[in-house]
């Protein structure tokens, strides 16, 4: 595997003033988790746990994370490289630029389809409670997608003062349908004495946890680079990642636990949470979402190669795959989505961290970047995706934990063959 091309890298530097304290950079990653989606995959877990394997699975699967979190944030810290740039080493420039891509692509899609199904059902529910007439959760759902895109196209910019509204009212929404649980539905018992009726293995609870934040884990280092130094970038993954991620879960499965429901919107109507509460829930999707189909326009941009000037077609393009599996049903393949995130994800990870801090022993004067390709690093992401992909959701193959399988065989991998194509060079020639 030849590494021809490689090169230092400059331009990137963060300057003193530039470098942020742990607190500023844990409330960006609490903001991230104060959201529609762990209260989804909280609520999904509630179906398939009591609340002390909820929690258990929060608790390993976002100790994964931040494990590999922590190393990526300390590496951006260190060389001051956003993860696309730091993955262009052991994956080179085209790979990182293809792979990482790709990635956000369809994790972007996936989450504006499964949004735009939650903010469907949410609205005809609101609809339904407040006039009685039942619009079919699908129809609102191709109407909402539609809307999102349009403002993802058209009006990002003015819908961003909505995130001082939804968020707020998310929060006061959650806290008044965890106490009406409680009180109104004598959830303490219900929970005390739950248990679920099909049960998950360990192993697929914390699979679902991981893919909760498998994506933000892998590409924190475009904020964590701005951390003051090392012990700041642990810090804030922990601290801003574990205690808001834990209670937006647990939330969600204390009031699925109760209700029975794991569909968050009839969650809400199930605790008696007013038409405020599923307007907040629209609101918070609607913000959320916009960002998804941006976040997905630009990554198709990069994958097509196409640049950002072309940005309102390919954001476009990422809406409307969205909206059609929000009418499709996604919501009833949602523990397939996140299988594939989980899987396909982690190893980018771990080829990075290997070449990093084991291949260049954690010093920044070790890390270039390879121009093109570099088939070391792709191939021992593929050999690591697949492993976790088998592993977690074959069921003869499963074994383990899937997301760490994955990371552990593309990290072995490609120290190997760096390893190996190491010692061929440096080793003499034979005499004849």
């Amino acid at each position: 595997m030849s590494d021809k091309g490689t090169s230092t890298f400059s331009g990137y530097e963060i300057k003193p003033e530039q470098r942020q304290g742990w607190v500023s950079l844990a409330m960006i990653w609490i903001g991230a988790m104060i959201c529609v989606p762990c209260l989804m995959v909280g609520a999904y877990l509630g179906m398939g746990f009591n609340l002390s394997g909820v929690v258990t699975c929060i608790l390993i699967g976002y100790g994964i994370v931040c494990t590999y979190m922590c190393f990526m944030g300390m590496q951006s810290c260190d060389t001051g490289l956003p993860t696309v740039s730091m993955a262009s080493g052991p994956l080179g420039t085209r790979g990182a630029q293809y792979i990482i891509s790709a990635l956000l692509a369809i994790a972007c899609v996936g989450w504006f389809g499964v949004q735009s199904a939650v903010c469907g059902a949410s609205f005809s529910a609101m609809i339904a409670s407040m006039t009685g007439f039942v619009i079919p959760a699908w129809v609102s759902s191709l109407v909402w997608g539609a809307l999102m895109l349009l403002t993802a196209m058209y009006g990002y910019k003015a819908l961003k003062f909505l995130n001082y509204i939804a968020v707020p009212a998310l929060i006061a929404v959650l806290i008044y349908g965890l106490y009406a649980a409680i009180t109104k539905n004598d959830g303490i018992a219900a929970v005390s004495a739950y248990t679920p009726s099909v049960p998950m293995t360990l192993v697929q609870g914390i699979s679902l946890a991981v893919a909760t934040f498998a994506l933000g884990g892998v590409i924190s280092g475009d904020y964590s680079r701005f951390a003051k130094n090392r012990k700041d970038v642990i810090k804030s993954s922990v601290l801003g990642v574990v205690p808001a991620g834990l209670a937006m879960m647990v939330i969600g499965a204390v009031l699925t636990i109760v209700t029975g429901e794991y569909d968050i919107s009839a969650v809400l109507a199930a605790v008696g949470v007013p038409a405020f509460g599923l307007i907040a829930l629209v609101l918070a999707t609607w913000t959320t979402n916009v960002t998804n189909a941006y976040s997905g326009g630009i990554a198709f941009s990069s994958l097509l190669g196409v640049g950002e000037k072309k940005f309102k077609i390919t954001t476009g393009i990422a809406g409307a795959a969205g909206t059609i599996l929000a009418a499709v049903g996604i919501m009833n393949q949602f523990q397939g989505f996140l299988s594939i995130l989980t899987a396909f994800i982690p190893p980018v990870a771990g080829v990075i961290i290997a070449d990093y801090w084991i291949i260049g022993k954690g010093k920044r004067e070790n890390f270039k970047i390879v121009e093109g390709f570099n088939w070391s690093g792709i191939i021992s992401f593929a050999a690591g995706a697949v492993v976790a992909y088998c592993t977690g959701s074959v069921p003869s193959l499963v074994f383990f934990v899937a997301p760490i399988n994955g990371i552990v065989v593309s990290m072995i991998l490609y120290t190997a063959i760096k390893l190996i194509a190491r010692s061929s060079k440096t080793a003499p020639a034979v005499a004849e």
